[in-house]
């Protein structure tokens, strides 16, 4: 039951943590699978294959082999990205494998076309050996306009791109480096706001040294934070020049080499608790808790510290135990705790961007565009403890990420398209993203996505209702289209009520029955 003043206890807090885990297990077999191939060209009648087909993609085809740029005109190409991984660092569950893999990888190329409108699809690569896997890619980017490498274990990752990003002709982009990264500088400007610090002045410690915190303290240190007052921390400990077993390898670990040379001014050794000691900010990406970080440790930081506990599918720490020892603005990688940082509210339009302009890369600054971008999305909208990232539902998000990261590329003169402002690309996106999920509404609509027991389908688009209503009959005309522009907010809204009130029946009914266990 919840506690005396309505907030629920917390044990019905960590029974709601679980509950996406639970359900996972009952809609992936229901769907088998989360995305699939459609459609985007019109098929009339079988004549028609002709056209999309032999012979008539016989023109296409040479007209591509005499300007192979044609190719963004006549096919898919500038819109396609491949979520590529060999599946040896998934998530918070380590080395898994491909097979093992690929809901994770389908589960992103979903985000990509629901969030950003990119036709994203899962690869999964059955080597663990870098030169293979960097051959792969290379064999395989003709056909695709971007990369989005994903779950790669440490330290081949950042070979793997760096190698990649140098020797490819289209952008390869490492979420769980780059895109993480983004968010959580995003997270940081506003919660420095909220309790307001400069970022100049902050000590920060980084728990974990994989690749998402090496690319989240580059990308910070490059927005004004200085090295000498921060830790890191790997799993020996806290990096400091004397750190002989990372010396050992610096040729393999450049990057932990080179943090343990630049970071720790005050040379401090120990382990998580050692370097939480005074810090203004945690920022952690470690092993999964809920016990990896622990309360006293939180209590010994600096007055009304920032935490960000981020390790998936459990976070370092539960964040209502950061709160209660005294943290100001905690944040989590998960969509079912107050601000989420996480990559999903950068990917989808960090990569919109970049394939509007056929960026050829994604740069560190275009990286520092978008995440600045996401901050003020968040702070239009009014900035507390709690509120400090933009959510997946706020729509405009992606649309406006998406039109920064264009501005940079074309600013860095590595853009190929450039003749776009901000406002047109805020507009193309728009248009992009609302036909990715319009088409997912209007076929939960009719039924040819099925919905789970007990959910509700949603109402057509406006789109589909017109086109519906004028399918009926043609003397129709305009008289339809007002009328559905009229009848369709109120039936959504009807919908909509409907469905809150079932909620409210739901959830009174679940209430008695644990009365009736008490």
């Amino acid at each position: 039951m919840p506690n005396e003043d309505g907030t629920p206890t917390v044990e019905e807090l960590k029974a709601k943590a679980y509950q996406p885990m639970e359900d996972a297990m009952k809609l992936h077999p229901f769907y088998k699978g989360k995305i699939e191939t459609t459609l985007k060209c019109c098929v009339r009648d079988f004549q028609d294959f002709g056209i999309w087909y032999t012979p008539g993609v016989s023109k296409p085809c040479l007209d591509i082999k005499d300007d192979p740029e044609k190719v963004y005109e006549h096919t898919n190409k500038g819109n396609t990205v491949a979520v590529i991984s060999d599946g040896t660092r998934v998530l918070g569950m380590g080395d898994i494998g491909p097979k093992a893999g690929l809901p994770v990888m389908e589960g992103k190329s979903l985000l990509y076309k629901y969030l950003g409108g990119v036709d994203g699809f899962p690869l999964m690569v059955n080597t663990k050996d870098p030169d293979k896997f960097i051959e792969f890619v290379k064999l395989v980017q003709p056909g695709l306009g971007g990369v989005n490498l994903e779950d790669i274990s440490q330290p081949k990752c950042f070979r793997i791109l760096d190698t990649l990003r140098e020797e490819c002709e289209i952008p390869v982009w490492h979420d769980d480096q780059q895109g993480t990264a983004c968010v959580t500088l995003a997270g940081l400007v506003n919660a420095l706001k909220v309790v307001g610090r400069d970022i100049a002045e902050v000590k920060i410690a980084f728990i974990g040294s994989g690749a998402a915190n090496v690319a989240i303290s580059r990308l910070i240190f490059s927005f004004g934070a200085d090295p000498a007052k921060c830790r890191v921390v790997d799993s020996k400990g806290i990096l400091h020049k004397g750190r002989s077993d990372i010396e050992a390898v610096k040729a393999e670990w450049v990057d932990k080499w080179k943090y343990c040379q630049i970071t720790n001014g005050e040379q401090l050794s120990g382990g998580i608790a050692e370097a939480l000691k005074g810090a203004d900010v945690c920022i952690a990406l470690s092993k999964q808790g809920p016990d990896t970080i622990e309360k006293d440790w939180i209590r010994a930081m600096a007055p009304d510290p920032i935490v960000f506990i981020c390790a998936n599918p459990i976070p370092e720490m539960w964040p209502w135990d950061a709160k209660e020892a005294g943290a100001a603005v905690v944040a989590t990688g998960r969509s079912d705790f107050p601000n989420q940082v996480n990559n999903s509210v950068g990917f989808p339009g960090i990569f919109r961007g970049t394939l509007d302009v056929r960026a050829r890369t994604i740069t560190d600054e275009m990286c520092i565009a978008a995440a600045v971008e996401l901050a003020k999305v968040a702070e239009d909208k009014g900035l507390n403890a709690d509120c400090i990232m933009p959510t997946m539902d706020d729509w405009e998000v992606f649309p406006r990420e998406a039109a920064a990261v264009a501005m940079k590329a074309i600013e860095q003169g590595i853009a190929l398209r450039t003749d776009l402002t901000f406002e047109q690309e805020v507009a193309e996106a728009t248009a992009i993203i609302a036909r990715a999920r319009g088409m997912v509404q209007d076929a939960m609509a009719a039924g040819y996505i099925p919905m789970p027991e007990g959910s509700r389908a949603p109402a057509p688009t406006r789109a589909a209702m017109k086109a519906a209503a004028r399918g009926a009959g043609d003397y129709a005309g305009e008289a339809v289209d007002k009328a559905v522009d009229a009848i369709g907010p109120a039936a959504q809204k009807a919908a909509d009520a409907a469905q809150t009130a079932a909620d409210r029946v739901a959830e009174a009914i679940k209430r008695a029955t644990e009365r009736k266990k008490d």
